[in-house]
């Protein structure tokens, strides 16, 4: 078959027309055609170059030609004209050119012997032979000689040589005995290349008196036999024995045991030797080597690797063979001879050379008038061949001349031919080593198209092979081809069909839709010429009910079920075979449509049953087993999902749908409930298998809805209660037929990157959704407020397009619809956009502020123009800041802004978390999406003053029996002026009731206070804070005790006399060990978070404005230590060091608005994250500012 190309049906003529330059062109033998085409001269067949003959035979030297007119034929031997006429032997074949020599009858074939050529000739020129050498064969008897006997010691080497006769062509040599047996050959004993037979080392066994090598000539079946040569091997003992019993010195003298011996080569000779091969020959190298023991042979190649597929090993190793030799075999290898005393080794230098081989033989050339072309002849060898050129077996040199033909070289170049230009040219490529001779011939027609094809000729294919449709043709100039479907078709494209280049259409996947009437239309400048063949596209013939396995018992009867489904146009045959033979002619065996039963079924009836269904156009088959087996009892039924759905079908193909059909598998004895049916779209998502719909279990078709240009293929499953079926195997793929889309692109905005453009995005369609190729985008923009025309780009299958050189932030219209190579899709829908933002230009203007507390501000200022923003209005944004009064300018770059956005098109807002009495600068910018304009003048103002926070310590210092100095840090955050600090204390008896509460003011310049005349040994209860004009602050509490008065202690222990009394003695230390028992638990108790009940105590001497009460019944809390981990609850003791901290009681709002900066409503409501620093908790300590004395706790029981 000819090679295939896909081509454009316009390409063809062009490229058809190309080829006139350089292939070339069979004229084709039709019949019709030959009755009126001229054509020169061609050989078609001829004897070899080297012809040798059979002299017992006559002699036949062939040489075949065809030719318009038949072409006549002379011969030359040894270069001069050979006149057959004047030899009663010689005859030449009617209408042929063909020799036969009658050498039977009388005369010798030696007379024959010589160099013959055949000339073909007609008149358009002529063709010539090779030169072709004719010799009998020869098969020379051996030259008498007379052989000794050879006699030689165990162990030794030993070469028995044949040197056969040189015959004609070389005999082929063996060894054999006087009963025509080959003799064993070994690694010991083995044949060489010239037909020497060599013993590495001899044995006794070796004696024998019959070596006789034959010749075999096969050209004439003769075999030629050399004298017997008579080998004995003599051991060492018979050795011995000899000379003891002639005793005299020989050969054998002193004969010892045979030595073992390193290898030494019996061929080839020395070291090194060389040899000569010609390119695609068999290259064979031999080495062979004696020695004891016998040595084995390896081969290397230096500087290389021994081809893997072309290297042989023959004759134990001993030869190596390299077929079809090339230059690239050129090289030195090396045998090697080792055993296990030595090893040696021999080097071949092997060069390749070659004799012509074609580059590019000449072609034939069919030109018409005033056309070019050219023959070209290039080969190849080693050395190099001299090309030389004839024409109609002249030398060119000599030849006519010829004003159309320029030779340059290898190549004849013609320009302009004419009809005279035809004649038949002859290539010689020749060196030392051989020649090559080709014929081409230029024949220079004017001819029409003709086509050879017979008319509506019609052509039966099965569905999905492919379809050839035949339009062999001739004409010259060669003409163009094209093919048509139906009355009025446009030309059939490359992207279905493919067309061959002799014509032939190949429909490479038919289909039902390939019907049809085809016209075949061939052209030229003189003319052009049609033929019409019909196509039938025929269902395929599937098997839908296969033959199944079958497993029966000895006497029972089995059928087998072919259902076959065929196309109803053509004739089905179903034939039955048995192990694919036919079937046995038994009554038992009953065949009736697509059943074949078996009664009575035997043993030997098992074995592999097929059915055959056949038509004219196509066959398929189907086979099960059948085991015959002893009775059994019945299987437990198998339940299981079902087997997958087979032998899918698509009809009824249409644009947009097509019928699935299909064959269930076994349900496994579970009903199917439904099939699922799933598509592939090979063209756009190969691989992936999407949901097309679902049947009822009782459905075995499916219309399916199609999309356009996709290439579907559908498999199916079935599900039954247990679950669901593997896929079948996909269907036939089906190609629907490219559409405009049905959708726009979707989510198209478009928005300016950059003041000066507009970015139009959009969704790209996918590929299933494109519905054709060449899937692109018509972008459509104009000015919202303008009168402008749609301006309109169509871009590749992207997802943006960007607008340059549009006005800032103006509104415009965009659309984005779909268009493919078949059409747009509908209209879309038109969506506004905008072009770029640029930074807004104005601030906004006449700030106010309106200072509502002192932690509170609101903010009120003047829109900025619409047209100023230059964008979408994202809101205002208020940057705020603390500030020193003077300092305002200098100091800004130092100052950490706070930031506040009031979304939209808000024109106030508030500021919380302002610090009492404090300076605060602020400015407004407005913010588009492109970012802020510039700030407004700043605006400063005052906040009032607020209540202080608690002072930042208090301490209790210089106890004595009847005063304390108390010592304290200012409020860290005074939030204004203070005027004065608030001291209210009260003490605390034994039983922990709370005495009177003294309150007292203390200048705002003091920062100590020294308390007198108070009770010794007493604690006491301090409550401290600041005041500003805005009113009181947090306050800070501390406990501590008055020392002991020691002369009462003294004058107490003068007067107990009765002391020394043994009773009061043991009493006090009852008490005492009481009392300190009780202090060890009261101690351990309030370090572990011990609780001691005062509220009925302190209830007596509340003060409403210091003590915390509860909120449900207005009672204090009880004390709790740091072990508790809760915030000592107001009220409670200070820690062991007498000092406070600050209780931070701050309400600083930090950091409002978007992101890190919070929002307000407009009524100044917080609306945003608040961020800045948490309450700190308040200081924990233990309940006492000292450890309970023993003094204390004795003073407390008196």
């Amino acid at each position: 078959m000819p090679k295939k190309k896909r081509l454009p049906a316009g390409r063809v003529a062009l490229i058809l027309f190309l080829c006139q330059m350089i292939s070339a062109l069979e004229v084709p033998l039709d019949p019709k055609l030959l009755e009126d085409l001229v054509q020169p001269p061609t050989i078609t067949q001829q004897s070899p170059k080297d012809y040798i003959i059979d002299p017992r035979e006559n002699i036949v030297i062939q040489c075949e030609a065809k030719g318009k007119p038949p072409p006549s034929f002379s011969w030359t031997r040894n270069g001069t004209h050979f006149d057959i006429d004047k030899d009663p032997l010689v005859t030449m074949k009617p209408g042929s050119g063909t020799l036969t020599i009658n050498i039977m009858s009388e005369g010798k074939a030696e007379t024959y012997e010589g160099v013959y050529q055949c000339t073909a000739r007609n008149e358009r020129g002529a063709a010539i032979s090779n030169n072709i050498v004719v010799r009998p064969s020869r098969s020379p008897l051996w030259t008498k000689e007379k052989l000794e006997p050879i006699t030689l010691r165990n162990g030794q080497s030993l070469v028995l040589p044949c040197r056969p006769p040189l015959g004609l062509p070389p005999p082929i040599i063996f060894w054999m005995d006087n009963s025509f047996q080959r003799l064993p050959q070994s690694e010991r004993v083995s044949q060489g290349l010239n037909g020497d037979l060599y013993f590495s080392n001899v044995l006794p066994e070796d004696t024998r008196e019959d070596y006789i090598c034959y010749a075999r000539f096969n050209h004439t079946q003769t075999i030629q036999q050399k004298q017997p040569i008579s080998v004995k091997v003599i051991s060492v003992d018979e050795l011995n024995d000899t000379i003891a019993a002639n005793l005299s010195d020989t050969e054998f003298y002193s004969a010892k045991p045979n030595r073992e011996r390193p290898p030494t080569f019996l061929t080839p000779e020395g070291n090194t030797s060389n040899k000569e091969e010609l390119r695609g020959n068999v290259l064979s190298l031999e080495c062979i080597a004696e020695g004891l023991p016998t040595p084995v042979i390896y081969w290397i190649k230096e500087d290389g690797t021994l081809p893997t597929n072309r290297t042989f090993y023959r004759n134990f190793k001993k030869t190596l063979q390299i077929i079809q030799v090339s230059e690239a075999d050129s090289g030195n290898y090396q045998c090697i001879a080792k055993n296990a005393l030595g090893a040696i080794h021999h080097t071949i230098s092997v060069t390749v050379k070659a004799a012509p081989y074609w580059i590019l033989a000449p072609q034939n050339l069919v030109l018409s008038p005033g056309e070019d072309g050219s023959l070209i002849c290039r080969a190849n060898g080693n050395p190099k061949p001299r090309i030389s050129w004839l024409s109609n077996g002249v030398p060119i040199e000599i030849a006519p001349d010829d004003p159309s033909r320029k030779i340059d070289g290898d190549t004849i170049i013609f320009s302009n031919v004419q009809e005279r230009s035809s004649a038949v040219y002859q290539c010689n490529a020749s060196n030392e080593y051989g020649y090559l001779l080709a014929n081409a011939f230029v024949n220079v027609l004017a001819e029409p198209p003709r086509i050879l094809t017979s008319a509506n000729t019609l052509y039966q294919v099965i569905a999905n092979r492919p379809a050839l449709l035949d339009c062999a043709f001739f004409g010259s100039p060669l003409p163009t081809i094209e093919w048509f479907k139906g009355a009025k078709g446009s030309a059939l494209r490359d992207d279905i069909y493919v067309l061959h280049e002799n014509g032939t259409l190949e429909i490479p996947v038919a289909q039902k839709d390939s019907t049809g009437t085809y016209t075949c239309v061939a052209r030229n400048k003189l003319g052009m010429a049609k033929n019409e063949v019909h196509l039938e596209i025929k269902d395929p013939t599937r098997i839908i009910k296969q033959p199944e396995y079958a497993v029966v018992q000895r006497g029972s009867t089995v059928s087998f079920e072919c259902k076959v489904k065929h196309d109803h146009t053509l004739t089905l045959t179903i034939t039955w075979l048995k192990d694919n033979g036919e079937l046995p002619s038994d009554g038992r065996f009953t065949v009736d449509k697509d059943h074949l039963e078996v009664a009575d079924v035997r043993d030997s009836d098992g074995g592999a049953y097929t059915c055959v269904a056949n038509t004219t156009l196509d066959m398929v088959s189907a086979s099960a087993v059948l085991s015959v087996v002893a009775p059994t009892p019945t299987p437990a039924p198998i339940y299981d999902v079902p087997n997958p759905p087979f032998d899918l079908e698509l009809t009824d193909q249409l644009d947009k749908s097509v019928q699935l059909s299909w064959t269930p598998g076994d349900d496994n004895n579970r009903p199917i409930t439904k099939f699922i049916i799933e598509y592939e779209d090979a063209m756009h998502e190969a691989g992936l298998w999407h949901h097309q719909t679902e049947v009822s279990g009782m459905q075995t078709t499916a219309q399916l809805k199609l999309s356009p240009y996709v290439n579907y293929s559908f498999r199916v499953m079935a599900v039954n209660s247990l679950g669901r079926s593997l896929p079948s195997e996909p269907s036939e793929q089906y190609l629907t037929k490219a559409a405009e889309p049905d959708t726009n692109p979707t989510a198209v905005e478009g928005l300016g990157s950059e003041p000066d453009n507009l970015v139009i995005t959009w969704k790209p369609l996918n590929g299933f959704e494109s519905n054709g190729p060449g899937l692109q985008y018509k972008v459509s923009w104009r000015q919202k407020d303008g009168d402008d025309e749609w301006a309109s780009v169509v871009v590749a299958n992207v997802s943006k397009y960007i607008v340059s050189g549009t006005p800032t932030f103006v509104p415009y219209l965009v659309k984005v619809q779909a268009l493919n190579d078949v059409g747009f899709a509908p209209e879309p829908a038109v969506v506004m956009g905008h072009s770029g933002e640029d930074l807004p230009m104005v601030a906004p203007g006449n700030v106010r502020v309106n200072v509502v507390n002192s932690t509170l501000a609101e903010v009120h200022w003047d829109p900025v123009p619409l047209k100023s923003i230059r964008g979408h209005l994202q809101g205002y944004r208020i940057y705020y800041w603390k500030a020193q009064e003077g300092s305002l300018k200098r100091n800004r770059r130092h100052i950490e802004k706070k930031i506040l956005t009031f979304q939209g098109s808000k024109t106030h807002g508030m500021l919380p978390g302002l610090e009492p009495f404090s300076h605060y600068a602020l400015n407004v910018r407005v913010v588009n999406g492109k970012g802020e304009g510039p700030a407004s003048p700043d605006r400063v103002f005052n906040t009032p003053e607020g209540v202080p926070s608690a002072p930042s310590s208090l301490k209790i210092i210089n106890p004595t029996l009847d005063s304390l100095t108390l010592e304290w840090d200012p409020p860290s955050r005074p939030n204004g002026i203070l005027t004065e600090y608030t001291l209210k204390y009260q003490p605390i008896n034994s039983t922990h009731e709370l005495g009177p509460l003294v309150d007292l003011k203390i200048p705002a310049n003091k920062t100590r206070w020294t308390l007198k005349n108070l009770n010794f040994s007493t604690r006491y209860k301090f409550y401290f804070y600041a005041q500003t004009a805005a009113g009181s602050g947090s306050q800070i509490t501390e406990e501590a005790v008055t020392t002991v008065d020691e002369g009462k202690l003294a004058m107490a222990s003068r007067q107990v006399d009765i002391a020394t009394q043994g009773w009061f003695i043991g009493l006090m230390c009852a008490v005492a060990l009481l009392i300190l028992i009780l202090l060890i638990v009261c101690f351990i108790r309030r370090n572990k978070g011990g609780k001691y009940p005062v509220k009925e105590k302190e209830d007596a001497h509340a003060d409403p404005e210091i003590q915390p009460m509860k909120e449900d019944d207005g009672t204090f809390g009880e004390y709790s230590d740091a072990e508790d981990h809760k915030p000592l609850k107001k009220g409670s003791r200070t820690p062991s060091d007498r000092t406070v901290k600050k209780e931070d009681s701050d309400d600083s709002l930090v950091d409002y608005g978007e992101g890190v900066n919070g929002q307000f409503n407009e009524d100044g409501s917080f609306i945003g994250q608040y961020s800045g620093k948490k309450e700190k908790e308040p200081a924990e300590g233990n309940e006492s500012s000292e450890a309970p004395s023993p003094v204390n706790a004795m003073n407390s029981f008196v």
